[in-house]
């Protein structure tokens, strides 16, 4: 057991990567409180789903467009640099929400340009963190740096959207903006803290930014595995992961709850993720069969919640999908990091992030439109079977390919 932990804990070794977790494990917290609160606020403006996914579109929408140009910058750039940046606008930003709902002048408009504007943030500041916790850590603690990172992420997964739920049903949803906008100074601190010069930078020599994209799209399609473990990403990512565009019509449509019963569903989600997350970290193997055995679990989970008659059942099915979804995340960005070869880390990862969060501008609103034709067990059923099929169809690629760590 004692052995089984330490192998869990060994990145926290590294100074560098402690100051950077401490403070992302009190940012997340408030990041997680503004999606739960935004999602509820333009639900209650407009009582739209698409409307809700569209939000949140907005806010994946750059990483669509520009995700692979912001992975080659970011190759280029120093990431801490980039950090500082983009984790402050991300919080002047949250700023800005705050002041505009609690002065009580907010409009949907404002919602979908705050949303658009971090979007932008996004490009830079998603394969800047990926890239970042490589510098922070040996090469052989990497896999376990960002399965300790998205532990810490889903507990805040856990606790933000709890909090978020509180607030708004007593105060509103202005306060968690605020919140929100007040974590980001820890993850500051702990940037600024961080010594440059025990990072282990890795920049490759100069190329044109459309040379590095075509490189790393020739890469991953001209090998099949990376293929097939990308496409089986996609599909999960487009049409399975966007649970912000279902949960708010579950909680209230389908279990007659308030922005309590979303809070819940999320931190079960959180729950289930954090449970998944300490054992991703501890396992020593990284195999596609285990990515593919994820894949299943994810859809038969989503089915569950799709069939639950009570809430329980779908809070015990909420769990089970983040157990599920945070070892297929894990699992499938390990594959692609242990399949390719070093000097192409960052392109690849770039085409991970455009295929993860690029695909939420067209997954959210599809899933709103599904929960407001036919309801949120629609939307969860959608997630699963979508899940189920694209592991078949991956199988002939992926049944042969193990690796270690």
């Amino acid at each position: 057991m004692r052995d089984g932990m330490a192998r869990a804990l060994r990145s926290l070794s590294h100074r560098n990567y402690r100051l950077f977790l401490t403070g992302h494990s009190v940012s997340v917290i408030g990041t997680w409180m503004q999606r739960v609160a935004q999602d509820w606020l333009v639900f209650d403006l407009t009582d739209d789903a698409v409307a809700v996914g569209t939000a949140a579109a907005l806010q994946f929408l750059p990483m669509l467009l520009f995700g692979l140009w912001g992975g080659v910058l970011v190759d280029r750039w120093d990431r801490r640099r980039v950090l500082l940046a983009t984790q402050a606008a991300s919080g002047v930003l949250a700023a800005a929400l705050a002041v505009v709902v609690l002065a009580g002048v907010v409009e949907l408009w404002m919602v979908f340009a705050l949303a658009l504007a971090l979007g932008f943030v996004t490009v830079l500041d998603n394969p800047a963190r990926q890239a970042f916790v490589a510098e922070l850590t040996a090469p052989a603690d990497y896999v376990n740096a960002q399965a300790l990172a998205s532990t810490v992420h889903n507990l805040g997964r856990l606790a933000g959207p709890a909090v978020a739920g509180g607030l708004i049903a007593a105060v509103g949803p202005g306060y968690a903006f605020a919140l929100n906008a007040v974590s980001f100074v820890p993850v500051l601190w702990g940037l600024l803290l961080i010594d440059p010069q025990a990072t282990r930078r890795r920049l490759e020599a100069a190329r044109t930014g459309a040379g590095g994209v075509r490189e790393g799209l020739h890469y991953v399609f001209t090998h099949p595995e990376l293929r097939a473990c990308m496409l089986l990403i996609g599909v999960v990512a487009l049409l399975g992961q966007n649970f912000r565009a279902v949960l708010p019509v579950l909680a209230r449509d389908t279990f007659d709850g308030g922005p309590a019963t979303y809070g819940w569903l999320t931190s079960a989600l959180g729950v289930g993720a954090v449970a998944g997350a300490l054992g991703t970290a501890a396992a020593r193997r990284v195999t596609s069969w285990a990515l593919l055995l994820a894949a299943v679990g994810f859809g038969t989970a989503n089915a569950l919640v799709a069939a639950a008659p009570w809430l329980g059942l779908a809070l015990a099915g909420m769990i089970a999908v983040g157990i599920a979804n945070l070892a297929f995340n894990t699992l499938g960005k390990s594959l692609l990091q242990l399949g390719t070869d070093p000097g192409m880390h960052g392109r690849v990862m770039a085409l991970h992030g455009l295929v993860v969060l690029g695909s939420t501008p067209l997954g959210m609103p599809l899933l709103g439109w599904i929960c407001d034709l036919w309801g949120a067990r629609a939307g969860m059923a959608v997630a699963s079977v979508s899940a189920l099929v694209a592991a078949a169809v991956v199988l002939p690629q992926l049944r042969r390919r193990s690796v270690s760590r």
